[in-house]
């Protein structure tokens, strides 16, 4: 076990910019959350585009920082990693926020927000995580994280199946159940995506510590 603040002093910024990644995660997770519950606007959409546009500058700075910088606090295969799964985060996020504005006057009557408070739930728990990388490769900590994605994950998966059932035995809308479906996996895939970023932050912890 040893202290990252020491090594990630000098010229590795890579802590720094993929803790800001995460950050720029979970700002998309709130503007969908926002979206869900209040309905596409132009300033939500403008959001989610800076957003996107910002996380897509850091995964190429973060890439860049690799290529310069002689030693790096973490292995590089492990910060790249890390860099290209939680760009897949807002990525994922923003084909939500596109293909909702698209079709939000055919799905009257459909709620998605407790979906989207799961997905700012594991945002943050991602965010925690790479925050905590800071202090130490302390396994103790980032099990604990882990698990509460885990946890939430299955919470989603729940969620995500209830509906399926009316859309295919009840539905009276054939066209809103279809479009329904689709933006409900796209949520899915965004919370697999912070999995995804657990994983691997577990799996480098493991290996340091």
């Amino acid at each position: 076990m040893f202290s990252l603040q020491i090594m990630l002093g000098g010229k590795d910024k890579s802590f720094e910019l993929l803790r800001a990644s995460a950050d720029a995660a979970l700002e998309a997770a709130k503007a969908v959350d926002r979206l869900a519950r209040d309905g596409a606007s132009a300033t939500s959409m403008a959001t989610f585009a800076a957003v996107r546009k910002r996380e897509k500058e850091l995964a190429n700075e973060i890439s860049e920082e690799l290529i310069n910088t002689f030693v790096t606090a973490l292995d590089r295969e492990d910060i790249e990693e890390m860099n290209a799964a939680l760009y897949k985060i807002p990525k994922t996020v923003e084909k939500f926020a596109e293909r909702y504005a698209l079709v939000a006057d055919r799905l009257d009557g459909v709620d998605f927000g407790l979906r989207t408070e799961i997905l700012v739930a594991c945002t943050e728990t991602v965010a925690k995580m790479v925050a905590e990388l800071k202090h130490s490769l302390r396994i103790g900590p980032i099990r604990k994280w882990q698990d509460r994605l885990q946890a939430l994950e299955a919470e989603a998966d729940k969620l995500l199946l209830e509906p399926y059932s009316d859309f295919y035995v009840n539905a009276t809308d054939p066209i809103q159940a279809m479009l329904t479906k689709d933006l409900l996996e796209l949520l899915e895939r965004a919370i697999d995506r912070c999995r995804d970023v657990g994983n691997v932050i577990y799996f480098i912890v493991l290996k340091n510590s």
